[in-house]
């Protein structure tokens, strides 16, 4: 199989995500008014997403460590179109809340497996630059999904929006079932027993290289994912946009992630991992410190506003490749374990910008570029941590 089908197959999987995420933020004042719910009650159909996503997260990968991973992405497609068909049909705001608990529950499973088929097909340099160009393409998600989200909210009411994601999770599923490969030989799978299991989780919770690695990936698109959670205030409320203008926003924040991404693959072969992190993280911290200086001399506009924005998602695009595939490194023998931790840790954060950090900031734009800077802190300390730490 041509490695471009397994590469946008992969980055397919991994789209799927941001757009449940995505897409029906512009519709957020409509779900209220239809439901006679406050925005901030709304909102929670974003948190409560992002929780399912990170719990299951913890199993995907150790799933397909014993089960292989074809199926364990197929099954999670299939639960995810019928989610997004009853999200599209749900009577009330009860029934939605619960058919997007499902769809986060159900959204993980080609991401979370997806860094593992990439590790067990390549290494070194081949997989950098394969999980690059994945990044890339996953990166245009957040780009493309709001901007639709938006026109098929004014076009056809907010129902369409999850008839999009039934049809795009159908149209993954298919894709699946026609071109992913099995990478995972039955004699490399690990025999599922919940003794083994927790052993395996325990090994991964005490390796304190792990712990903070893991830690660092999760917190760094944390400043990233402040804005998305923050989305229909900052576009709507700070920025004074209407609901079909969501790409002043999102275009540069995930254009600066798909550049950065595209050059990280690019120079895999000619510079050294820990010199794309330095270059990366220095972006990443002037970003945070310029974004922090506007909003406290100026009153938030486009384009201003979201320059910095592109620069951070820039430096973010060159180091998350390399940390990611660095953090999945600590453990060759049981890589779906160590995604779905992954995974699992950077979905809890978001959820957690989301449902706590984001309402506390989104009517701020100075208290959000704080809160931009003190996650890139936060990730700077704790990769420190990583990089030094040996388990003994």
């Amino acid at each position: 199989m041509p490695s471009w089908i397994l590469t946008a197959t992969l980055a397919g999987l991994a789209m799927l995500g941001a757009f449940a995420i995505d897409t029906f933020l512009p519709s957020f004042p409509a779900i209220a008014g239809q439901f006679s719910v406050s925005l901030a009650v709304v909102q929670q159909t974003l948190s409560a997403y992002l929780l399912a996503f990170s719990v299951m997260s913890l199993f995907y990968g150790t799933l397909s460590d014993s089960f292989g991973r074809r199926p364990v992405v197929l099954a999670s497609l299939l639960l995810f179109t019928a989610a997004s068909i009853g999200a599209a049909l749900a009577p009330s705001f009860g029934w939605l809340l619960t058919f997007r608990v499902l769809q986060g529950l159900s959204a993980g499973g080609g991401r979370v497996v997806g860094q593992a088929i990439i590790r067990d097909h390549f290494t070194g340099a081949a997989a950098q630059r394969l999980m690059s160009h994945v990044t890339m393409v996953f990166g245009l998600a957040p780009a493309i999904a709001p901007v639709l989200g938006g026109y098929l909210h004014v076009a056809f009411g907010w129902r369409s929006v999850f008839v999009f994601m039934t049809v795009f999770g159908l149209a993954l599923l298919l894709a699946c079932f026609r071109f992913l490969p099995e990478s995972l030989p039955p004699q490399s799978r690990i025999r599922f027993h919940p003794v083994t299991l927790a052993a395996n989780y325990w090994n991964a919770l005490r390796h304190p290289q792990f712990v903070a690695r893991t830690l660092a990936v999760g917190l760094a698109f944390g400043g990233m994912g402040l804005y998305i959670a923050s989305a229909p205030s900052f576009v709507i409320g700070i920025l004074h946009l209407p609901e079909t203008a969501f790409a002043w926003l999102f275009l540069p924040m995930i254009g600066g992630m798909v550049i950065g991404s595209a050059l990280s693959g690019k120079l895999a072969h000619r510079m050294r991992p820990s010199a794309l992190l330095r270059t990366g993280f220095a972006c990443m911290g002037v970003a945070a410190a310029g974004n922090l200086a506007y909003n406290a001399l100026f009153v938030a506009k486009v384009p201003w506003a979201v320059l910095p924005l592109m620069l951070y998602t820039f430096g973010l695009g060159l180091t998350m490749p390399v940390m990611s595939l660095m953090t999945l490194d600590l453990f060759p023998r049981t890589r779906g374990l160590a995604a779905s931790l992954m995974s699992f840790v950077q979905m809890l954060i978001f959820s957690l910008v989301s449902g706590v950090v984001a309402p506390m900031l989104f009517d701020s734009a100075i208290q959000l570029a704080q809160g931009v800077l003190a996650f890139f802190m936060l990730t700077l300390a704790c990769w420190a941590i990583g990089a030094r730490t040996r388990k003994e």
